[in-house]
């Protein structure tokens, strides 16, 4: 039987990719941010039990024919900076509405898939972090994305969350590949972080890592039987600098228009911020390699590929 499947936030990095892969496999249902309001618990409600065929905030879903047996959460307040000063816009978005989220999922027997990320951890490791690995964001921003992981585990354990990092796609916009090739087709130097240490990962490839959990578990027709948290990146790591230069020269032999001629590694404090970032935030993803069999591309395969894609697109 074809699964049903709510997406919230198809038109992310992530949730573009998502709606691109899944359509075509399952009953896929997309909710773009302007069509729900995060900081609103009966938008939420509603938004998920209308998808059900029940436009009610009664949660009375005996008679729902079409109620989604998942829910893909891709919606997040992510403006890492601004978050430090919108503490309560980031607070509802990240953490309260995952709950709701949860909450209503619960009620309706539905599976949660949730996205968080690397800023959960401090960045004062020097090895991959697993998923059992002690906790401790370090800005509002992985605070609240931690608060939401927290609120969904108290609520049910019926629910996959992804933690992922240094995220970048076609969709979407304002990321970092996006974000150096309008800078390097504007100016000759660019001056890029070297101190802090990550995993690009494209957006196509954790939409495929969740599709395929999806495939996987459906003959069993029981999500539960991966409920967790799991780390996902495109293997290999960089520092912002390192990423820079590597998008600088695949760029150029793709016949991408630059002129740049110099990028300059700074540390982090020639770069202050709002928020604290992590040193070293790389993410281990032997826990979810072992479900699925395979292994994560290297980002720099990846980062040439979404190059590729981009071009096409125009």
């Amino acid at each position: 039987m074809t699964q049903s499947i709510l997406l919230i936030g198809k038109n992310g990095q992530v949730g573009k990719e998502l709606e691109k892969i899944l359509s075509p496999q399952v009953n896929l249902v997309g909710i773009a941010r302007p069509e729900i309001d995060l900081t609103n618990a009966d938008s939420i409600i509603n938004a998920i039990t209308s998808s059900s065929g029940v436009a009610s905030p009664t949660l009375s879903y005996a008679n729902a024919q079409h109620k989604p047996q998942i829910i893909i959460n891709a919606a997040a307040y992510t403006a890492v900076d601004k978050a430090e000063s919108e503490v309560e816009v980031a607070t509802a978005i990240n953490e309260t509405a995952p709950a709701i989220m949860a909450e209503t999922a619960k009620k309706i027997g539905a599976f949660l898939i949730h996205i968080s990320t690397d800023y959960v951890f401090d960045g004062q490791n020097s090895q991959p972090y697993s998923e059992t690995h002690p906790t401790n964001p370090a800005s509002v921003y992985g605070k609240t994305k931690l608060a939401g992981e927290k609120a969904i585990q108290g609520i049910f354990d019926n629910y996959l969350i992804l933690r992922t990092a240094w995220v970048y796609g076609c969709c979407g916009k304002g990321n970092f590949v996006k974000t150096m090739l309008r800078l390097g087709g504007e100016r000759e130097e660019i001056r890029v972080v070297a101190d802090q240490i990550g995993s690009p990962t494209w957006a196509k490839d954790i939409a495929h890592t969740i599709s395929s959990i999806i495939q996987i578990n459906e003959s069993t027709n029981n999500m539960q039987n991966i409920s967790g948290i799991y780390h996902y990146t495109n293997s290999g790591i960089a520092s912002w600098y390192d990423f820079a230069v590597a998008i600088f020269a695949e760029a150029e032999n793709l016949g991408f228009p630059l002129k740049v001629q110099r990028v300059i590694p700074i540390t982090t404090d020639e770069y202050p911020t709002p928020a604290n970032r992590p040193a070293y935030s790389v993410l281990a993803g032997v826990k979810i390699s072992s479900i699925l069999g395979t292994y994560a591309p290297h980002w720099r395969l990846s980062l040439r590929e979404m190059l590729k894609e981009l071009i096409v697109s125009g």
